[in-house]
């Protein structure tokens, strides 16, 4: 009885409650362009929510040639966190989101990728909540959502949040995705095992909208690279075509509620040319899936 108790004592004092196994990695990629104020505040946030939840993380900066010197900014931060923590690998020029996600693929050392903006416009702390649901649930995907429990938008005017919640609703009825917020709901999270994640994509990763660029989705490795063989999208539209697929192959898929907040610094822009393009995006996956 006496080893017993030491025995859980021990795991106790290994494993405090709240923490997660060292054994995973969580390697953060961090597109950007022009965000020279908001990187070191989004960098702080991260590691200040991983070492208080004793997560295992690397941080990669993958900036696209920002002339307002968002790369010296990155420089800076290496020194200040270390190599071993802040990770910055550069692009000479602006070439779209979705290959800046799978540049930054190809230098993670994680079992699991978590990828989100640089803008502030999702805090870190609901990291631990993506993680703790992947593992009570292992699910094949986790998303976060504006629009489930105490989920919800801050900063944006009357307007912008209608045109929000109709777009997120003309989605739900037309491509009927399996998850509640399709259209602006954090980064993604992806798990892969050990190795490098292919490259190979038959994805047209462009530029990305600023209605749909703020997604957090978790993937399984093996779950995420079948869903970027079937995806044929181009730009933006792949963020939904992820969902979109997903359901059709019958992965399960897991939901998180998250804060959108407007961004802190820079502009954000919604105008016709936007919303055109993600209705010629949606329609184009309505008639395909």
């Amino acid at each position: 009885m006496a080893s017993e108790e030491a025995s859980r004592n021990s795991r106790s004092r290994r494993e405090p409650e709240g923490r997660f196994p060292r054994q995973d990695k969580y390697s953060v990629l961090l597109p950007t362009y022009n965000e020279r104020e908001n990187l070191p505040l989004i960098v702080w946030l991260l590691v200040k929510s991983f070492s208080e939840s004793g997560i295992n993380y690397e941080i990669i900066i993958i900036d696209d040639g920002s002339p307002d010197g968002t790369r010296d900014i990155a420089e800076q931060l290496v020194k200040i966190y270390g190599s071993d923590k802040i990770l910055l690998r550069p692009r000479e020029k602006k070439l779209g989101l979705g290959t800046a996600y799978i540049h930054g693929m190809k230098h993670a050392t994680g079992n699991y990728i978590i990828i989100m903006d640089a803008d502030l416009s999702h805090h870190p702390k609901f990291i631990p909540e993506f993680i703790r649901k992947q593992k009570e649930g292992n699910f094949d995907i986790v998303s976060g959502t504006r629009y489930k429990g105490n989920g919800g938008v801050y900063g944006w005017d009357l307007k912008r949040k209608i045109i929000s919640r109709g777009a997120n609703f003309i989605t739900q009825i037309l491509l009927r995705p399996g998850a509640s917020d399709l259209t602006g709901s954090f980064s993604w999270l992806l798990k892969i095992e050990a190795g490098r994640t292919s490259t190979a994509t038959g994805c047209l990763l462009g530029s990305s909208s600023e209605m749909l660029r703020h997604s957090q989705r978790l993937y399984r490795k093996e779950v995420l690279q079948k869903l970027i063989e079937k995806c044929v999208s181009k730009g933006y539209v792949f963020q939904m075509e992820m969902i979109v697929r997903a359901r059709q192959l019958n992965y399960t898929i897991g939901e998180v509620p998250i804060s959108f907040v407007d961004r802190v610094y820079g502009e954000s822009k919604l105008g016709g040319n936007e919303i055109v393009s993600f209705l010629k995006g949606l329609l184009t996956l309505f008639a395909t899936t």
